[in-house]
């Protein structure tokens, strides 16, 4: 359970509201609910009320930050007192979706504030991660969840969700996704990962017309051939800087859409340390600004 989660509570209930707490502690709404059903989790029973439409604090959500408050304030005063520093590196397994929209913002932010922390990145296919971390030739991956759940021998952190959307040539002109699907062929992502399987299943049973063109292994490779106007395709949700490249006209599915779980993969029997708290707390911190995730 992180200290922190404690102090989102206690801003819950003097703010009186989950969106005020989150504009105070520089979080998402999601963020914030997220935290308060681990902390219920953590005890075993609920903190607030959501019987209504309004969701309320129960006498124990009280309780937990009446007995949190003082060693709160006392972790703070040693916080100000001296600075701990962490340090060492951490060999970070990340795929290739995720290199350009989340990893840049990973390492800005642990290089402002944990210096003495390298981080030591590589690229794979999330097969070959998970590979690499079972080997121990990772300390962490973060990757898409297999639908089966994966490994029980690992630890599969949650760290947001990145619903799929259909992509079109700029040029379309459909204003439905269906239609897209009888104007232009199906390229396919990759079928043998996560996201390319997810995506077949969705097509297969919502558009039985489409019909595929080719298989390619990257989101860049099928942006540059939907921008081309060589067909349509369903990938994650894109960040807008992946698009100045190669511009694309981006179809949100909704309600219903699939969606991937973004995990932090480490070694189930792992010693929960600092340094992996600094880069859970980095990634999370980054995630909670991108346009294309949910927690």
């Amino acid at each position: 359970m992180k200290f922190s989660f404690f102090e989102t509570l206690e801003a819950v209930l003097r703010t009186g509201s989950l969106s005020r707490a989150a504009d105070e502690m520089n979080l998402t709404p999601s963020a914030v609910s997220m935290q308060m059903k681990q902390v219920e989790v953590f005890f075993g029973q609920p903190l607030f009320d959501r019987s209504g439409l309004q969701v309320k604090p129960m006498p124990f959500a009280h309780e937990v930050a009446s007995v949190m408050q003082l060693p709160m304030q006392q972790i703070e005063q040693l916080r100000r007192r001296k600075s701990i520093q962490i340090e060492g590196s951490i060999r970070l397994g990340v795929i290739e979706s995720m290199q350009a929209s989340l990893l840049p913002g990973v390492i800005h932010h642990l290089l402002k504030k944990h210096p003495a922390l390298q981080l030591k990145p590589a690229r794979g296919r999330a097969v070959e991660l998970i590979a690499a971390v079972k080997a121990n030739e990772l300390d962490a991956a973060i990757v898409v969840q297999p639908v089966k759940g994966g490994s029980q021998r690992l630890h599969w952190q949650h760290l947001f969700k990145n619903e799929l959307v259909v992509i079109a040539p700029p040029s379309a002109k459909a204003a439905k996704i269906h239609q897209l699907f009888c104007d232009y062929p199906w390229i396919r992502f990759d079928a043998s990962t996560s996201t390319g399987k997810l995506a077949a299943q969705w097509i297969g049973q919502n558009m039985p017309q489409a019909q595929k063109s080719m298989d390619l292994p990257s989101v860049h490779a099928v942006l540059s051939m939907v921008n081309a106007g060589l067909g349509v395709s369903m990938v994650p949700s894109i960040d807008p800087r992946m698009m100045i490249a190669y511009p694309v006209k981006v179809y949100p599915i909704g309600r219903g859409a699939p969606a991937l779980n973004v995990v932090l993969l480490t070694k189930k029997n792992e010693p929960n340390t600092r340094t992996m708290d600094a880069l859970f707390d980095a990634i999370q911190s980054v995630a909670s600004n991108l346009p294309v995730t949910a927690h």
